[in-house]
């Protein structure tokens, strides 16, 4: 089984992020999901968004770097939205990482200035129609990396595999957790 760091998105470590990673510690994986805020959380995404760009993605990366530093074991790194540029980051520098699993967004390499190493396995979650996913980002990175899945769901909500956000959408949120629990299971 995998040892898994989680990245909570811009509303902060919600019950859903918990409950997301609930269902992986059931299925015998080891996870771990800092809180990265230290308790604060976001019912409106707007003002989550405002709190997370006042003080830039190179404090939350940085944090998030922090953060995954106490799990030195862990070999993969899973985030939802602002989450998957802290796990795309720390995954890509994180010596022996096999795993990135991204959930609602993802950087080029050229934004997050980091070469992709080899045998670092990626998957990319998104809404085709989410409003907040660069997806010329997405799809630079899925084609810079061998090997990389792009996994695309119906419908443009966000947060879709939140289940406490009003974007969840329970059969995308399942399917999202079976693929990524299918790659934990083969690295």
């Amino acid at each position: 089984m995998a040892e898994v760091v989680v990245f909570h998105h811009a509303l902060g470590l919600t019950p859903g992020v918990e409950s997301f990673a609930q269902r992986w510690r059931d299925e015998g994986h080891v996870v771990h999901v800092p809180d990265l805020y230290e308790g604060r959380t976001f019912s409106d995404l707007d003002e989550a968004v405002e709190f997370v760009d006042a003080k830039g993605i190179g404090h939350w990366i940085t944090t998030a770097t922090a953060a995954a530093a106490e799990h030195p074991t862990a070999s993969a790194f899973a985030g939802f939205s602002l989450g998957s540029a802290c796990a795309q980051y720390v995954a890509q520098s994180t010596p022996g990482s096999r795993a990135a699993l991204l959930f609602h967004g993802a950087l080029s390499l050229s934004t997050i200035e980091l070469d992709w190493p080899e045998g670092l396995r990626l998957q990319v979650h998104t809404a085709e129609a989410d409003p907040w996913v660069e997806i010329d980002e997405v799809q630079s990175l899925i084609e810079s990396v061998d090997g990389a899945e792009l996994y695309l769901y119906p419908g443009s909500g966000h947060l879709f595999a939140d289940p406490s956000t009003g974007d969840y959408d329970e059969a995308s949120a399942r399917l999202l957790s079976q693929r990524a629990l299918a790659l934990l299971g083969s690295i």
